[in-house]
């Protein structure tokens, strides 16, 4: 991890402000999902990206009923038998 060189301030209601060199930098545009993780003593920001409820899988994911799933585990489903 690289630091940005950068300090900001935590506002009253726990808002910090990204550079907007940083969020050009890294395509993160007003209203882009952001996901929130968090190694160690570490907080990280990433743009958030769909992953596959089932496999974890980034690539290919498709929203089902408000879910997010991968061509694969959709090709998987429809082999599964189906009950009367």
């Amino acid at each position: 991890m690289k630091p940005a060189g950068v300090v900001r301030k935590v506002d009253q209601l726990g808002r910090i402000v990204l550079p907007k060199s940083l969020r050009k930098r890294y395509q993160m545009n007003e209203g882009d999902p952001v996901e929130i993780l968090v190694q160690g003593d570490h907080i990280i920001l990433e743009r958030y990206r769909p992953k596959c409820v089932f496999c974890g899988n980034m690539e290919d994911v498709s929203e089902f009923k408000e879910r997010s799933i991968c061509g694969q585990c959709l090709v998987e489903m429809n082999h599964l038998p189906r009950h009367a």
